[in-house]
């Protein structure tokens, strides 16, 4: 599992307000669809981008509860959305989240159900905290529609493999629809978001990806130190030579509770 330290949530600091991510979190805002006086949750806050939209839609008289297990995800996010008095930022897990039953009106989460070890849980306990009619949407990235160019593909399969180990599905969109089929919602619409990308942006997923993919592989020994640091330079070198092309599919799956 990537650990959420100090040193990654800067990175994430940065590039979470980048185009690409933007968009898919535009995704998952437009689909939710926040009215005023909403009781919405974010599941999986992180730095409170999110959160921090949600509550300006939501105004006053509405409440948003971002919650996050990390520290240090949730420090950010607490001194962003701190200007918003019906705005709480919580510790918690989207298997255990705290909140009381039927009290939210939609709930939202991104990049979060792949990370999961249970996510029929996680799906039972969002339909808990929901009032009836409520609204579900959760978006996640299929790691198996991620397409990224090398001329050394053994050492790029090298890396992918070891990204695979930092998450529990790669595929979890696929499976999301049926789980929430049983747990008691009715799908309302499925979105893909295409991100690609063929000059490497400073800000954007393939980039961040890079970095955190380079760093994950090293400190848990999958590759050596030198072997992710020539993946890096390639990379870099292909899109000096105009010859970088990455894409992957992120889909916003959404849901209402019967």
């Amino acid at each position: 599992m990537l650990q959420f330290d100090e040193q990654t949530t800067r990175l994430l600091e940065l590039v979470y307000q980048g185009a690409d991510i933007t968009r898919r979190r535009q995704a998952s805002f437009d689909v939710l669809q926040p009215v005023a006086g909403d009781r919405i949750a974010d599941i999986g806050c992180g730095n409170g981008l999110l959160t921090q939209e949600l509550a300006r839609a939501v105004g006053p008289g509405g409440k948003i509860f971002g919650i996050d297990p990390s520290d240090d995800m949730r420090k950010p996010a607490i001194e962003r959305c701190s200007v918003y008095d019906w705005v709480e930022i919580l510790k918690g897990t989207a298997n255990e989240l705290p909140l009381e039953t039927a009290t939210a009106d939609k709930a939202v989460s991104v990049q979060v159900f792949e990370y999961l070890d249970n996510v029929p849980g996680a799906i039972a306990e969002a339909n808990r905290i929901l009032k009836p009619g409520g609204r579900l949407v959760i978006g996640d990235i299929h790691l198996d529609s991620l397409i990224w160019f090398s001329e050394n593909s053994d050492r790029m399969n090298r890396m992918i493999a070891s990204w695979d180990h930092h998450f529990t599905n790669r595929g979890v969109s696929v499976v999301l629809p049926p789980v929430m089929r049983d747990a008691g919602f009715v799908i309302e619409h499925i979105q893909p978001i295409t991100i690609c990308d063929y000059t490497l942006k400073p800000d954007g997923l393939a980039t961040m990806m890079m970095q955190l993919m380079a760093r994950y592989a090293t400190q848990n020994n999958h590759v050596e130190a030198d072997e992710a640091q020539a993946w890096l330079d390639e990379q870099k070198s292909l899109a000096e030579q105009g010859k970088f092309f990455y894409s992957v599919t992120h889909f916003v799956v959404s849901a209402r509770k019967l």
